[in-house]
């Protein structure tokens, strides 16, 4: 794989005083940003993300917990992957949607799918939001290398993956879905479509964010493997245990 370019001297990072862990009941939290007044580019962002980075918004952040390291990067290695036999069903029964590469824009349709999602959801979170606008913040900004995948059902859209492309692969920035249509499994589904798409453009990895193996609705990442783990700067396979 090639190396990415080193990060600019000029970016300086900025860390966040304690605050309560989203995941995490009790413990609390340090974020490190990267200067939000700087824009980035294409490549400084993918050495970032190899680097354990997220984007919200025009926000790239990692953890940095002085005592917790429960928060692990991830990545499926895309050419070894192979759905295990629930995936498979799931792609089965999601067989009859119809998936659409399109560009990084929110319709009336999309927002109105993500605030179903969240009021069911995530109704006290901070993302339960109510303009175009607000939603439009949390994921898009001018920089990024961002798009779309929908999925519809006759002509419907039921889901939508946000996605950021790198220059190693897709990175999974958020996947809101139906909640009527719950026993899809889309968020799943988004999952191994993400896989197909980085295939198709002959990149080796899709990134899915932080593996938190105490927190349920953050550990479902160990069954897409062969998963790595960002552990001490390198990448190292990241098994079920």
């Amino acid at each position: 794989m090639n190396q990415h370019p080193p990060i600019p001297e000029e970016l300086k990072f900025y860390i966040t005083a304690p605050h309560e862990c989203s995941y995490l009941q009790g413990r609390e939290a340090v974020t490190l940003f990267a200067d939000p007044e700087i824009s980035l580019d294409h490549p400084t962002y993918s050495t970032l993300s190899e680097m354990g980075f997220r984007r919200s918004g025009g926000l790239v952040y990692t953890p940095r917990c002085p005592e917790c390291q429960a928060c692990i990067p991830t990545r499926i290695v895309v050419d070894a992957f192979k759905p295990d036999r629930s995936q498979r069903r799931n792609a089965r029964d999601n067989g009859d949607l119809e998936i659409r590469v399109i560009d990084a824009a929110f319709s009336d349709e999309h927002i109105a799918l993500y605030q179903r999602y969240i009021r069911a959801r995530h109704p006290d979170g901070s993302m339960n939001v109510d303009s175009k606008e607000e939603v439009e913040r949390f994921f898009l900004c001018d920089w990024s290398d961002t798009f779309f995948i929908e999925f519809l059902l006759e002509g419907r859209t039921i889901a939508l993956a946000v996605v950021d492309h790198l220059s190693s692969g897709l990175s999974a920035v958020y996947t809101f879905f139906d909640p009527a249509e719950g026993r899809r499994g889309l968020g799943v589904f988004a999952v191994l479509t993400l896989v197909e798409e980085a295939r198709r453009r002959q990149l080796p990895y899709v990134y899915l964010g932080y593996l938190i193996r105490e927190s349920p609705k953050m550990a479902y990442k160990m069954r897409y493997q062969p998963l790595e783990q960002l552990r001490d700067g390198r990448w190292l396979p990241c098994n079920n245990p």
